[in-house]
């Protein structure tokens, strides 16, 4: 798998909301990945700048339907 190629990111922002992505992309049978840099840095035994923060990833195939979802979202409410 080449994600520089095949994947591209969709999603930036903290655990809670990227669970929120995560999940709503799952429900509408779209797979992600999430890569968070806090836990990589956490189980490579060290400290990051930015904690919490992850990304999420899809293939390049189904990045216009994940981006129509997560401009659905509201944060606010």
């Amino acid at each position: 798998m080449n994600m520089k190629s095949d994947y591209i990111k969709v999603f930036g922002g903290n655990v809670t909301q990227s669970d929120c992505v995560e999940q709503l992309l799952k429900e509408n049978d779209i797979s992600p990945i999430v890569k968070s840099e806090s836990e990589s840095a956490r189980l490579a035994g060290f400290g990051t700048p930015l904690p919490h923060i992850s990304e999420i990833f899809v293939h390049k195939d189904e990045e216009a339907q994940a981006l129509t979802i997560i401009s659905q979202l509201n944060w606010d409410e």
